[in-house]
């Protein structure tokens, strides 16, 4: 068989993976019923949908013909380097200084990825997704993450 985008092809056997991966740790958890879900139930759900997206791509890039087979580009390090730094930097720090600083330093971290990095678009994303994700996960979800650094509380 001819692999007729390889974009897609390696896109595609990249969520496959990673959905599987990511359902195979989650069966490490509980996972209740559909009404009362536990612990395993969303991450299983949502790796599994991944997967089946992915094998979806992966099909379509066996199937439909592209211009010239779609060649893979080069990889572009820097913006992957700087959303890693931003992801772990934000591990590090939620505990020490809270969601409202912490998730303000992780957007600003990852806004430099980009290459139209325009501060007022980054301020109001920072205003929108700090709230957004004190409504969801203190409000809405009631999770115990820390809202304020610790010297404050």
């Amino acid at each position: 068989m001819k692999i007729k985008s390889q974009r897609d092809f390696v896109s595609g056997l990249m969520f496959v993976l990673v959905g599987a991966g990511f359902a195979i740790g989650a069966t490490n958890y509980s996972m209740g019923t559909s009404a009362r879900p536990g612990a395993g139930y969303f991450p299983l759900m949502l790796s599994v949908i991944m997967a089946i997206l992915g094998a979806i791509v992966l099909f379509k890039s066996l199937t439909i013909e592209s211009s010239n087979g779609d060649p893979i580009g080069s990889i572009a390090f820097k913006p992957l380097l700087i959303i890693v730094a931003a992801i772990v930097v934000f591990g590090l720090l939620l505990e020490r200084l809270g969601m409202i600083i912490t998730v303000p330093v992780l957007i600003i971290i990852s806004s430099l990825a980009g290459d139209e990095f325009k501060w007022r678009g980054v301020l109001i994303s920072v205003v929108v997704l700090t709230i957004g994700c004190w409504l969801v996960f203190i409000l809405g979800l009631k999770l115990t993450i820390p809202l304020w650094p610790r010297f404050m509380q």
